[in-house]
């Protein structure tokens, strides 16, 4: 099944792109993409989410405070997420807490706050017996402490560029990790040998659009879920195996990271 895991659909509206949305549902419809997952960056976005996945079927939500959007946040904000989660809890479609994590690639972010709200969004996904979606740069190993700290076993590191010891440590704690548009690029040698050599069991698609489009898309151009397929047969020709088999264990991981998503698709 092609997945799109991680994808904010909620920016690609009119006139940033043909057909705003539902013109980007078409385009993925017509690749073959039957599910997307949507995560929220902050709490002014969470009924959007919740909206478009109830508009569309094939897209599911997360609700999470993403970590470049921390430094405008308050304590409240946190309280906002939790009453989310408690008001959805029982929503068919949310899947995950995210998009939650820390950035240390960005300078002049205030790691202190960054980190103090990462950790209070892992007790909630504890608390809530969900998974987490990742934002991770340059801190690998900080996120994998607060993983551990609240026994976080399932869940999605996306657009992941650690090392090939980070991967193993992070598919150990029971996470598979995002590949997307970055794996095109000839240039992103490590993200493409780890696309190559890590196990079958580990991987996931991605988009994340509107950002990290594919090589053969324009300079500055915006990204979208219909670019799915191609990305899959880069990253299957990295690996040296068939499109159709990537396709299905890449889909079926990420139903076995996102077990409510595994319910409404099976």
């Amino acid at each position: 099944m092609l997945i799109d895991s991680h994808c904010h659909l909620d920016y690609l509206d009119e006139p940033s792109i043909d057909g705003g949305i539902l013109g980007a549902i078409r385009r993925a419809r017509g690749v073959g993409v039957q599910a997307i997952i949507l995560p929220s960056v902050m709490p002014a976005n969470f009924e959007r989410v919740v909206a478009l996945a109830e508009q569309i079927p094939e897209v599911f939500f997360a609700l999470g405070i993403h970590p470049m959007y921390v430094q405008s946040m308050s304590d409240s904000s946190l309280a906002d997420l939790q009453n989310a989660l408690q008001r959805y809890q029982g929503h068919p479609k949310l899947v995950a807490v995210g998009e939650i994590g820390l950035d240390h690639y960005v300078p002049d972010l205030d790691r202190e706050k960054m980190n103090m709200f990462y950790l209070a969004q892992c007790k909630l996904a504890r608390d809530y017996s969900l998974p987490v979606v990742l934002h991770v740069r340059k801190a690998q190993d900080q996120v994998l402490k607060g993983l551990r700290r609240f026994g976080i076993v399932q869940g999605i590191a996306h657009a992941f560029n650690g090392s090939l010891v980070q991967a193993h440590a992070y598919i150990r704690q029971g996470f598979v990790l995002g590949f997307g548009g970055a794996a095109t690029f000839t240039r992103a040698t490590q993200i493409r040998r780890l696309a190559a050599a890590l196990p079958a069991s580990a991987l996931v698609l991605e988009t994340d659009s509107p950002d990290i489009a594919p090589a053969w898309r324009a300079r500055g151009e915006l990204n979208e879920p219909a670019e799915l397929q191609e990305i899959a047969k880069c990253v299957a020709q990295l690996r040296g195996e068939s499109i159709e088999h990537l396709i299905q264990n890449t889909g079926a991981n990420v139903m076995r990271a996102l077990p409510r998503l595994a319910v409404q698709l099976q």
